[in-house]
């Protein structure tokens, strides 16, 4: 069996794997996410994938031969990336502008082999219908928390599914890991899916 490295502290990315029969080990990255600007939305979200899975792959606690997966999500709104807002006036001010209206998720991943160095990446797009909202909605959401400290200020498995009309792709990038997009990477790597399921 490999062992898989979960570079994130994302709840959400956690439980997706598991329920895929995955149990990965979990290393927060710590990198700065603000460190990079001026990327289109899908390569800022690869790059800073790739930011998170190197700075873990690197470090002492791996376990031997794992394969490290660094996920990074934004809403790419008009050509701009929306990631965390971070401040309730920013969540409020997205929310104004997606209600009604449609984004992309774009969830970069980078996966890369500890024991041979190799590494695979891609993009995964999902388009994210919203519904239209009203400001009570808006701000009895925002008051939540639960949008300041998620890419594009929604969840889909949280307090904000009720707000999400329709999906067009893979539903599991909008959670922040597509599964389809790490098994392909998986493969490309020499390995096998399977292989990261847990014993059962």
């Amino acid at each position: 069996m490999t062992t898989l490295v979960l570079a994130s502290q994302s709840p959400a990315r956690l439980q997706t794997l598991r329920n895929a029969g995955i149990e990965p080990v979990v290393i927060v990255s710590g990198v700065d996410e603000d460190q990079l600007s001026g990327l289109a939305p899908d390569e800022l979200a690869l790059q800073l994938a790739r930011l998170k899975a190197e700075a873990v792959a690197s470090r002492t606690e791996v376990p031997d031969g794992a394969l490290v997966l660094g996920c990074d999500s934004v809403l790419d709104l008009d050509g701009e990336a929306l990631g965390k807002p971070g401040t309730p006036e920013e969540a409020t001010r997205r929310w104004n502008a997606m209600r009604g209206r449609a984004g992309v998720l774009r969830t970069g991943h980078h996966l890369v082999d500890t024991a041979t160095g190799r590494t695979a990446a891609a993009t995964a797009s999902t388009t994210v219908h919203f519904a239209d909202v009203t400001d009570d909605e808006i701000a009895a959401y925002v008051a939540t928390g639960e949008p300041l400290w998620v890419a594009g200020a929604f969840t889909v498995d949280g307090l904000g599914g009720g707000f999400v009309t329709s999906i067009e792709g893979d539903h599991h990038n909008v959670v922040g890991v597509s599964l389809p997009l790490v098994r392909t990477l998986v493969r490309e790597l020499g390995h096998e899916w399977t292989g990261l399921w847990a014993s059962r």
